[in-house]
């Protein structure tokens, strides 16, 4: 145990003072602003650090003298070979949930990043090389459909971590729980904002028009929907105002707000569903479909802040994770029919509440049917002792990502009862032991 906590002390050293470098390097295959990078790379960073600690996650539990002479006690210990399946939109946090908790607890472990953005975590195994983890304890592969499906099918792979869009995600979680690994699936997302009138609409604006269309909404806690309560729609055009001051770009451009799409495709579908949310009803308060961009940069996958308004939970803007930078504007008349919009909505990842109200965001938090709950926080994603806890259609598996339930999910228990009888002992007979002196 000591010595993989010194790895990952080492490990966090070379991360931090290597950020530049591996920001540079998703900047470069995603998009990503390089603040925003950066910041990927720190939120990684903190869960390196907490698995610094990981041996008080890993202790066990003891009783003595259950009866006379017998003790009984339990051991955490490795699961084996484990695997790790990452999306493109995080090249570095989200490797950092898996292979540090995984390599920490005893195990080793197989990393598919994504065919899209491989580059940062190959940087990452080679610090985690540099910082003294030994060869064949983590591992690269790469590919698409093939290669999950290996991972799901190898038979030594105990435990498979992923990240990723629903399809994919239960199909994993299906074929790999059918031979009996562990999964863990984090998936799609609806994230909302209830906005309530007592809010701060200054701090409010500016927060939803960041947690929006922040790395081109390319977020699985990216803030999609916003539900206005009462007059509060009349906040919209504050936020319109505030997405008309965003400059979309290169990420590489320091003054850029909002960077590219990933591909082509997701580009085209993002602007499809603006198409058929329009057709469906809703309006387009703001059009970022065709932005300003630098003449370099007219054929890449740039689609500025879009703000649809009249959406109802039957509009695509709203049944459809986009997986752009689009916000969808829906109304309710108080906070109980906001808490049932959002309730209503397959998936749980995460929410929020704007409000002064202790007394509103109290209701708000234990009515709400979804993993993680922010309060005047637009994007809660928890830090590292806890554990990122998305719900209902946005995860599979009954264990999250790291923090305590990320031991738990790369370690089994063994429990031993202990029999020693100084002297005259009974060690057993025909009936059940009863452990009675």
């Amino acid at each position: 145990m000591q010595q993989r906590q010194r790895v990952m002390f080492e490990l966090q050293h070379n991360i931090r003072a290597n950020t530049d470098e591996i920001a540079k390097s998703i900047t470069l295959e995603q998009g990503k602003t390089l603040p925003d990078a950066a910041g990927d790379v720190f939120r990684g960073l903190e869960i390196v650090e907490a698995t610094c600690a990981e041996g008080h996650l890993m202790m066990g539990e003891t009783q003595e003298n259950l009866s006379r002479g017998l003790d009984c006690y339990t051991y955490r210990q490795p699961l084996g070979v484990t695997a790790g399946i990452c999306p493109f939109n995080f090249p570095a946090m989200i490797p950092l949930w898996m292979f540090p908790t995984a390599c920490a607890t005893g195990n080793t472990h197989i990393m598919k990043p994504s065919e899209k953005t491989p580059g940062a975590a190959h940087i990452l195994a080679r610090m985690a090389q540099e910082s003294g983890l030994p060869d064949g304890c983590l591992n690269i592969i790469h590919g698409g459909v093939d290669a999950v499906n290996f991972i799901c099918d190898s038979e030594p792979i105990r435990a498979i971590s992923f990240v990723g869009g629903n399809v994919a995600g239960e199909h994993i979680h299906s074929r790999a729980t059918g031979r009996g690994a562990r999964v863990q699936s984090n998936m799609g997302a609806k994230n909302h904002c209830v906005i309530m009138p007592d809010a701060d609409r200054d701090a409010t604006v500016k927060a939803i028009a960041g947690a929006s269309f922040g790395a081109a909404g390319q977020r699985c806690m990216a803030l999609s929907a916003c539900i206005f309560v009462g007059d509060t729609k009349e906040w919209i055009a504050d936020i319109v105002a505030e997405a008309a001051k965003l400059k979309v770009g290169s990420g590489f451009d320091a003054d850029t707000d909002v960077g590219p799409m990933i591909s082509p495709e997701s580009k085209e579908r993002a602007l499809q569903i603006i198409e058929d949310s329009i057709a469906a009803g809703a309006t387009l308060e703001f059009d970022g479909r065709n932005p300003d961009v630098p003449a370099e940069y007219v054929s890449g996958n740039f689609i500025g802040p879009c703000v649809l308004s009249n959406v109802d939970v039957n509009n695509p803007g709203y049944t459809l994770e986009i997986f752009g930078p689009v916000l969808s504007c829906l109304t309710a008349d108080n906070l109980e029919e906001a808490i049932a919009i959002t309730n209503s909505n397959p998936w749980g990842n995460g929410c929020c509440i704007m409000t002064s109200s202790g007394a509103s965001a109290r209701k708000f938090q234990h009515e709400i049917d979804v993993g993680q709950v922010g309060i005047n926080v637009p994007v809660p994603v928890p830090l590292p002792f806890f554990s990122f806890t998305g719900s209902r259609a946005s995860h599979r598996g009954g264990t999250h990502f790291y923090g305590k339930q990320g031991a738990q999910f790369y370690t089994q228990i063994k429990t031993i009862t202990s029999n020693w009888q100084y002297a005259g002992s009974t060690l057993g007979g025909m009936t059940m032991p009863t452990n009675q002196d």
